[in-house]
């Protein structure tokens, strides 16, 4: 019989989990708490900076990615530029009782069971009749919502005493490496192809943020912007990937209504245009293989491909990585955007800096090229000290834009600056050409770190003989090595010491504990993963030997104390299996 209490799923246990042991839990407590903001604790800190660490490993050393740190703050115009200030909404309804807001089309795949698909396209009419036919109520009262509305979901500021200086929290690193694009193209030896990443906390402020990590209001994202030239097969890594098999979930079969995956090779998929970009494929299977290095097997593993409506403003094509999870089903991590040359080109226009680079000709080419020239004759009077600033600005830009523009619309508007035709002479004559100057294309994958955290707990989460385990990979876990004396006397837990200190000098990160049984101080090593637990015993006052207990399949082997820091150094480098540790031992 049973008592009629409900089993909890693996969220909340993960959740109540890592709020006990210190991974961490909802911030600001003792103020009733805030909703979509965490905190960590130690283990949760080290988790989290050690799946950075591998993402790093594999995405950055092995490539030669630059990497950047630049600020959360930006002016008002970066996001306008990118488009952010326009596309960055979402729908929100407020329940006219108790006056809580929630994401509309949120709700709808919670309690209507409507795709994300068919949630996102429809206007915010359609999303009320929605709303009305499928009779969704308040989810905390009851209660009756108003009309649905867009939320812009920046953090909107002030930059210093002025209330005119608006400002942003970003939402993403992205545009921290764009709008320095210059720059880090001079430290690329502007040589292409080449990418930078950008790790660091951004803000979105979501309306109903109700799944602990999966959706927080501040957050760690990783975003890796990776620039070629559109008209070049540089993707040198690509022999590297090509045999790798993708799960895709194509757009084609999501307009059909079809849950059809495709496994299919990255050579395949580029070959059938699955995917448009050869380095966008090739981040997908490094993608894979990252999560795979987290602990989440192949077969949970999917791309699912944006249809237009759900994509973001700036990409052409679009896929969401996803990892299954017991509460919520597929969850993104990742997403990988072709953002081909939109940003570049937008904070060109915007900023009135050339975001070009240049490309040499083996040959020099002669054809007939447009030629603009400010004149200051009429600048002078109109913008006066700013005149000559113009003027530089004017003569960056593409004068086939700008005489565009002007036959179009009578003008061009150079950031907040209307250049009107008698402001500037455009000319045409033959040249001979070098090179030319193009905008670089960009793929984008990026990654929720936190989210990355949440799938690592969850897929280490294991139950053996009644006793919860956190079987993290061995590179990842957050605490290395647990050191522990049989019995607190007879001088073991001064040895202990010792060897606790010894590892420690050596680099690992060891907890030493003695309090409570032995079994009791394991059964608490496995609850927070550490993969190997090192026992002073009598014999180690004798001989100068411990034992090392696995955590996974808890067998132990004995060594000299002498060889452990040699020993472990290969195991957590993966250059060596348990067994290899010592000979095996039967307490």
């Amino acid at each position: 019989m049973t008592d009629g209490t409900k089993t909890p799923d693996k969220f909340t246990i993960i959740n109540e989990l890592a709020r006990r042991r210190g991974f961490f839990w909802q911030s600001y407590e003792i103020y009733g708490g805030v909703s979509g903001f965490v905190t960590y604790g130690f283990l949760g800190a080290k988790l989290k900076q050690k799946i950075e660490s591998k993402l790093r490993e594999l995405f950055v050393s092995k490539l030669g990615i630059l990497e950047i740190e630049s600020p959360v703050i930006s002016p008002s115009k970066v996001f306008e530029a990118s488009g952010h200030v326009d596309h960055f909404k979402e729908p929100m309804v407020e329940c006219q009782k108790c006056k809580k807001r929630f994401r509309a089309d949120h709700l709808l795949r919670e309690f209507a069971k409507i795709s994300e698909a068919e949630a996102e396209k429809l206007s915010l009419k359609e999303l009320k009749e929605t709303m009305e036919k499928n009779e969704i109520r308040c989810p905390e009262c009851s209660g009756t919502f108003g009309e649905p509305k867009y939320f812009l979901t920046m953090f909107k500021t002030t930059i210093g005493p002025y209330s005119e200086a608006v400002g942003y929290g970003r939402p993403e690193a992205a545009q921290g490496i764009f709008v320095e694009f210059r720059r880090l193209c001079e430290m690329a030896r502007e040589k292409l192809p080449f990418g930078v990443i950008q790790i660091g906390h951004a803000l979105r402020n979501e309306i109903s943020p109700r799944q602990g990590l999966i959706r927080l209001r501040e957050f760690t994202i990783i975003d890796l912007e990776f620039f070629f030239d559109p008209e070049e097969s540089d993707c040198f890594l690509l022999k590297n990937v090509e045999g790798e098999t993708l799960r895709l979930f194509l757009a084609e079969n999501k307009l059909r209504g079809s849950e059809e995956i495709v496994e299919i090779t990255v050579k395949e998929a580029l070959e059938k245009g699955y995917i448009k970009a050869e380095w966008q494929a090739v981040f997908m299977a490094l993608a894979k293989k990252l999560l795979a290095d987290l602990g989440v097997p192949p077969e949970k593993q999917r791309f699912i491909e944006k249809l237009p409506w759900e994509r973001a403003h700036y990409a052409l094509q679009s896929f969401d990585q996803e990892v299954y999870v017991e509460r919520w089903g597929w969850v993104e991590v990742s997403g990988h955007a072709y953002r081909t040359d939109y940003d570049l080109k937008r904070h060109m226009k915007f900023s009135g800096v050339d975001m070009r680079v240049f490309k040499e000709y083996e040959k020099p080419l002669e054809r007939e090229q447009a030629f603009i020239k400010p004149l200051m004759a009429k600048l002078g009077p109109i913008f006066k000290t700013e005149a000559a600033e113009v003027a530089e600005m004017i003569s960056g830009v593409d004068p086939c834009e700008v005489a565009s523009s002007i036959k179009k619309d009578g003008y061009y508007m150079l950031g907040e600056c209307k250049i009107l035709p008698e402001h500037v002479e455009i000319t045409r004559r033959k040249v001979k050409e070098q090179g030319k100057r193009f905008f670089p294309h960009v793929v984008e994958p990026s990654f929720g770190s936190d989210r990355l955290v949440y799938v690592a707990l969850e897929y280490a989460y294991r139950i053996k003989d009644d006793r919860a385990i956190l079987s993290f990979p061995r590179d990842i876990a957050p605490m290395q090595v647990g050191v522990y004396p049989l019995v607190s006397k007879d001088g073991l837990p001064e040895k202990a010491l010792q060897v606790y200190r010894m590892l420690l000098n050596e680099g690992f990160i060891v907890e030493y504990d003695e309090a409570g049984s032995i079994g009791r101080r394991y059964a608490r090593a496995d609850e927070i993963g550490i993969p190997l637990g090192i026992t002073v015993d009598y014999e180690t006052l004798k001989d100068n030997t411990v034992t090392i207990r696995d955590r996974d399949s808890w067998k132990q082997v004995r060594t000299r104390v002498i060889d452990l820091p040699e020993l472990l150094h290969k195991y957590f480098r993966w250059k060596a299996n348990f067994e290899d540790l010592g000979k095996p031992f039967e307490g």
